[in-house]
């Protein structure tokens, strides 16, 4: 179903949007709308403890391209930016480099896009200290967001580039946010347009296929861009192209990119000469530790 469609239902039945995505997720496969409630509980109960758990701490990754990202910013007293986006990157970069030591986050919708979701709902946890069952009403939107972009277009960046994954991160993120503050299903939509347009083209280059360079990073950034389209909408901004029309866009956009430029490392700045020596070097010694400066 479209997003414009359960917020026409979310109009026509005087209901929140919340309550019209779990009934429409009920009608399709059965679920129980409590069940389905108590689900969403239980991710943000996990996602807050990944946060809390690797909040600004030094990780060992995988190939050793990060790990110290999320230690250097937690410790910078921030110079343009306020609590609440700092908080949300440094949550990023932590839970971003968790995984890519291979530790447990909640893919949302992916992997490799992991730190957007997590970055956002744990500031608004710890720094604007919205209740509980907002922040769940929320992922339930962000939920369907997702869902629409995946029925759409894609979440793989591999088939649609990186503006699929943590494009749709964002969109999420941003489209939930407004959504814990306002119950505002309009107004999320909006964002997630906004959002979602603000990173329509991001291609997929991981250096040497590894989800470190510029993955970690590139989610810290996504929560600022998911700030700002929230920002945005809440101010009365609105996206003239409606969300579902953006996704349609971002599929097309997805489909003509070219192959080395999904998550091939072929690409982008997996194709540079400072990524192609650190590959060199990396078969030679099996790991970046000692060789790239964090």
């Amino acid at each position: 179903m479209k997003f414009s469609e359960l917020l026409e239902l979310s109009c026509r039945a005087n209901q929140p949007l919340h309550e019209v995505i779990l009934i429409q997720q009920m009608l399709e496969d059965g679920s129980d709308p409590f069940e389905t409630r108590a689900k969403v509980r239980f991710l943000l109960h996990t996602m807050l403890e990944i946060v809390e758990s690797n909040y600004g701490k030094r990780q060992r990754a995988l190939v050793g391209l990060c790990g110290n990202n999320a230690r250097l910013l937690s410790k910078h007293e921030p110079k343009f930016v306020g609590e609440f986006i700092h908080a949300a990157m440094v949550a990023a970069l932590s839970v971003s480099e968790a995984n890519a030591s291979m530790k447990r986050i909640v893919a949302c919708p992916t992997a490799g896009s992991c730190g957007v979701m997590h970055g956002v709902v744990y500031a608004l946890s710890k720094v604007t200290h919205i209740e509980e069952e907002r922040l769940i009403e929320g992922l339930i939107v962000a939920g369907a967001i997702g869902d629409v972009v995946a029925r759409v277009a894609s979440v793989s960046g591999a088939k649609s580039g990186c503006q699929a994954e943590i494009g749709t991160a964002a969109a999420m993120a941003s489209g939930m946010m407004v959504y814990a503050l306002t119950r505002d299903g309009e107004k999320s939509s909006h964002a997630a347009a906004i959002c979602l347009k603000s990173l329509m083209g991001l291609v997929c280059d991981p250096v040497g296929g590894f989800v470190e360079v510029p993955c970690v990073k590139r989610n810290a950034t996504a929560v600022a861009v998911a700030v700002s389209a929230a920002e945005m909408a809440l101010s009365g901004i609105k996206s003239v192209i409606p969300f579902d029309e953006v996704v349609e866009a971002m599929a097309k956009v997805g489909g003509s990119l070219p192959e080395e430029l999904r998550e091939t490392g072929l690409g982008g700045i997996a194709a540079t000469r400072t990524a192609q020596s650190l590959l060199r070097r990396f078969m030679n010694r099996g790991d970046m530790n000692g060789i790239v400066e964090q």
